[in-house]
This record gives C-alpha cells, structure tokens and sequence, in this order.
C-alpha cells in the first residue's frame, strides 16, 4: 500500500511541476477579462473557460479574495481536474495547513482523499465552508493593452472547490469567486507566474467594464492610456487576516491605503483619527472593495462626514432618505457636471496633502429615483472590522492598478474628466 502511495505521490509531482503552467509558445505581456455588473446585486462579475472540455464559468469578482473558488458540487465536468495532495508546494503557497484525509463520497472533483484544504469564503453574505484545492485548465484573452488578442492557457491553474450551498446571495449563473486578493494563488499572482509578466493588475468598474493582468498601456477609446497618468500611493500590509476562517499569524489578502484624513469642499473632516490607523489587532484603516456596492464608514467617522456635506449642501432642498443611504435630495435643484452631479467634491487624503483621490458627483451620489439623488455611503457601525471600505459605486469609471511587486496602488481619478469610461475598452476589435 506505501510503495501504491509513493508512487502516486510521485505522478503528482511530475505533473504537478509548478503551481501553474502555461503551455504555448506565445508569451502575452498582459490578459484582460469582461466586468459587467450585475443590476439586481450591484456585484461586478467576470467570466473565463475552465476544464476539459472547457466551458464558460461565470465568477463575482472580489478584489481581496483569497483565491478563485468554484463550486464543486454540482455539475463538476473535467478530464484534467486534479486533486493536490497533501503536504505538495501548492498547499504552502496556499497557506493551507488542513489536510483532507478522506471524504465519504466516490472520488469526483472536491472529494478526495489526502488532499489539501482551504476555506472558500462567499465574502457577500461573511459565509464559509473547507474544500480541497485542486488545479485544471483556464482559458483566456491576452492583450496588447488596446485590444484583446489570442486566447491564451494556464493548464494547471489551482483554485478551491467550494461547495453549492455558497453560491447563495451571490449573482444569478455565478459559480464561485475570482479572488485578486494579496496572497500567492489568487489569479493575478497565478497569471505573472503562469506568464512571467509583470505583478501588477488594473481594474476599472462600470457596467461593462474591464480586468487587466499585467503592466499598462490600459487604453480606452478614443485611444486614451490611463495608466501614464495614475496618482501613486503605498499598499499598507494588515498583519492581521480580514478573512472569516484564518490561521494565526495569516496577514490580510485585502488592499489597504492609508487615508489619513477626508475634506469636503476642502474643508477638512473632524474625526477620530486612530481609527483611520490599522492597530495590532488589524481593526481601523482604509481597504478598496469590489464586493461592498457603497463606501461603508464606521459610525463616527459617517456622522462627521454626512454632517459635513449636509452643511457644504445647505442651500439644496433635502427629501425623506431611501435606505440604505440617510441623505438624498430633490435633484431638480441639483445641476450636472461632466463628471456627475453638481455637489461638493470629497478628498480621501493620502500620504500627504498634495496625494488625494477626489470623489465626483458622479462617485459620490446615486439617483434612487427620477428626482431623488442620495449620498452614497453607508454606516458601518460602531465597532467594524475596518473603518472605512471604499465601495464599488466609488470605484466606477476610475482605474485602480495594484503594484504588487513595488507595493503600491495607482488611481486614475475620474476617467468622465478625459473624456471616457471604463466601458470602454475595444473588446470587440482584434490586434
């Protein structure tokens, strides 16, 4: 039985050479995938093909997620699916320290024996479950950063089988969670090893909007390239997991900056600003959140700011709020711009005065009705996890590139001021 073990052991390390390999000739210096968000969850979803005989597989895109998780459950498909086994390089990229010596079921995908676990997370609904790690084929669009170009494949990309009962509160067809999160298997690390290109990724969130893996140009029509106009700020490392299920000393995969103080108007905000600091037990400070459809502020810090617009807006006829928000107005006396409604500017200011990522109307409000224009943040209440969490509708139509190699993030404020959008990238125009 050991000599059995041994010499299975040794199959797997022979196709199990590294944690992803790419087999073709050509070499892309970048892949890009489709967002399209999702009217009824307001979730920003992607879609690639997996397996053998590959088939689209629809994802919510979660931008400090661990990894990509798929449910494994139902209807599973895949002539090149493998199982890792326990104790294999994967398992300590993964952070994984569970093994899975024996699952009940006749052996399919997510259910074998001495396999390494996981725990993928449904980071919507804060619900959990263990599953095994495993690897198959992912098939994808490589770009020159103006257009899509030839599909492209990693042939042994891992991923943790999740299981159906996740997929609750998650978009209609979505089958798992594509994490981009800091950690050593989520995609954009798999896609720079898998492909030696550069540890940076870009994303830009609109309706139809679009992912980058790699380095720049991002171009958007009329041809304009975003990314040699980003305003640079430092990642700041949480050492403390911001996940549901972690080991000790797990640091968090999710993207935090360090805002240190918020204007309205150039005025700036009073408010605590510890909580604007990650203390030892990795509560406080900023992360960026495709999973959140709204900025969500912890209670004292969205008093002081609500308080603040309210003031800078006093002369605009304020309404009954629609939840989730507490403060909308009548819009027939608010005006438009091109880069949104005609309200007060916010600043998150960064590293130093001169450092700001500032929110349009556009960014900041969000029309409830035909004639109700709301404030769109939310309170966190009094004792979040992380103070302030800058949501999706924040994020639209602004790139956002994380540096994973330098440990920074890039911004591109408002794409409206230059005359495009995140929806448009030419996905439809071949190189």
């Amino acid at each position: 039985m050991a000599s059995s073990h041994n010499s299975l052991l040794f199959f797997f390390s022979m196709i199990i050479i590294s944690a992803s390999t790419a087999q073709t000739s050509f070499r892309p210096k970048a892949l890009v995938l489709p967002v399209s968000k999702d009217s009824s969850t307001l979730q920003y979803t992607t879609q690639f093909k997996q397996r053998t005989p590959l088939v689209p597989v629809k994802l919510t895109l979660d931008l400090g997620g661990q990894f990509l998780w798929v449910d494994c459950d139902k209807g599973y498909v895949s002539s090149t699916y493998r199982p890792v086994p326990c104790r294999f390089a994967i398992c300590n990229q993964a952070r994984s320290k569970s093994c899975i010596t024996q699952c009940f079921s006749p052996p399919r995908p997510g259910c074998n024996n001495n396999t390494c676990g996981q725990s993928p997370e449904n980071t919507v609904t804060n619900t959990g479950t263990s599953g095994e790690i495993g690897t198959d084929v992912v098939s994808l669009q490589s770009t020159d950063g103006k257009n899509p170009g030839r599909v492209v494949t990693v042939q042994k990309l891992p991923f943790t089988c999740g299981s159906t009962f996740l997929l609750e509160g998650l978009a209609n067809g979505v089958t798992g969670m594509a994490g981009l999160g800091r950690s050593k298997i989520s995609l954009p690390a798999q896609f720079s090893d898998a492909f030696s290109f550069h540890r940076k990724f870009a994303i830009c969130l609109s309706s139809n909007g679009v992912v980058f893996f790699g380095d720049g140009p991002y171009v958007f029509l009329p041809g304009i390239d975003v990314s040699k106009s980003l305003i640079y700020t430092p990642l700041i490392l949480n050492p403390v997991s911001t996940a549901g299920s972690f080991f000790q000393g797990d640091p968090s995969t999710d993207y935090f900056i360090g805002v240190k103080s918020i204007k309205v108007n150039e005025i700036t905000v009073k408010v605590n600003a510890t909580l604007l600091s990650i203390d030892e037990e990795g509560f406080g400070g900023t992360k960026i959140s495709t999973v959140k459809p709204y900025t969500v502020m912890e209670t004292s810090i969205y008093n002081a700011f609500t308080r603040a617009f309210i003031k800078a807006t006093e002369k605009i006829p304020r309404v009954s709020p629609v939840s989730p928000f507490t403060v909308c107005y009548n819009s027939t006396f608010i005006g438009s711009t091109r880069v949104g409604p005609a309200v007060p500017q916010i600043d998150l200011v960064l590293q130093s005065t001169s450092v700001f990522w500032r929110i349009f109307g556009a960014n900041s409000m969000v029309q409830v009705k035909s004639d109700v224009l709301c404030l769109g943040f939310v309170d966190g209440g009094v004792n979040p996890r992380t103070s302030i969490v800058i949501g999706g509708h924040q994020l639209e139509d602004n790139l956002v590139q994380i540096d994973l190699a330098a440990s920074k993030v890039g911004f591109s404020s408002s794409l409206l001021f230059r005359q495009t959008t995140c929806s448009n990238f030419n996905f439809t125009s071949n190189a």
